[in-house]
């Protein structure tokens, strides 16, 4: 299996090191990345410049790192559209520094670098770890979760996010198939003192807390130790809202 690895913290990132040694003894792996951290940049993609791509050797020459500038999109986009000799078989995005759960795919570059090979026709996941130590669980979780790709294949279009709790993998409680909660809206900006001048400085503020936190939601399963696998869908269309309103348009008149 030929997989690309991507992520959003950037190519030298802890996270893709750890992943990138612990799959290349198993899989023939390539990793294409930004050069550097990109959290937050989501689905951008770079239309208006030309995209700059330097090659290191990683593992000691056991694989290609290809360090790109711009977004984890980018990255995949062009891995999989023709940058690389051999097409990957599929797309794992990660370890990404910290959860993706619930609203936070909307902005994660490292599920979005999942979403860019789904969108070119392969099957993708994205993984990231609830904290910032236990690197290896989480590249434990990603080889068992291969292997068992290789006696079950799953759809083309199927998107995997996981989250693993920041433990050693031995207290892991297994793995859940999950879906996505939600967090509460975000906390407020943070103002900075300002320069002398016409501009104003301010900070994102930190994300929510947890709202929607139940069983059966990401955020339940990772509380519980649990690994959690939820499988994600490109079409963002309100299907049971389309007639709905067809009725409302019928409605406007001149």
């Amino acid at each position: 299996m030929k997989i690309l690895l991507s992520n959003d913290d950037g190519y030298r990132a802890p996270g893709l090191t750890t992943l990138a040694e612990a799959l290349a003894p198993l899989f023939k792996i390539t990793v294409v990345a930004p050069e550097n951290n990109c959290s937050g940049a989501s689905n951008s993609l770079s239309l208006y410049r030309p995209l700059q791509v330097v090659e290191h050797a990683g593992g000691n020459g056991a694989y290609a790192v290809y360090c790109v500038r711009g977004t984890p999109a980018d990255s995949v986009h062009l891995a999989v559209n023709g940058m690389l000799d051999c097409k990957p078989d599929m797309v794992v995005a990660g370890i990404n520094h910290g959860p993706n759960l619930g609203d936070d795919i909307l902005y994660s570059g490292t599920v979005a670098a999942a979403i860019e090979g789904r969108f070119l026709g392969l099957p993708a996941i994205a993984v990231s770890l609830a904290g910032t130590r236990h690197y290896q669980s989480a590249a434990g979780v990603v080889i068992r979760i291969l292997n068992h790709l290789r006696a079950r294949p799953l759809p083309q279009d199927t998107i995997l996010n996981i989250n693993v709790p920041d433990l050693p993998f031995e207290q892991l409680r297994g793995l859940r198939a999950t879906r996505l909660g939600r967090r509460h809206q975000s906390r407020p900006i943070i103002a900075e003192t300002a320069e002398a001048g016409v501009w104003r400085s301010y900070r994102i503020g930190p994300p929510g807390d947890g709202a929607d936190v139940g069983p059966g939601t990401d955020f339940y399963a990772v509380g519980e130790a649990a690994v959690s696998v939820t499988p994600l869908q490109i079409d963002m269309t309100r299907h049971r809202s389309v007639d709905s309103i067809a009725d409302w348009l019928g409605g406007i008149r001149g």
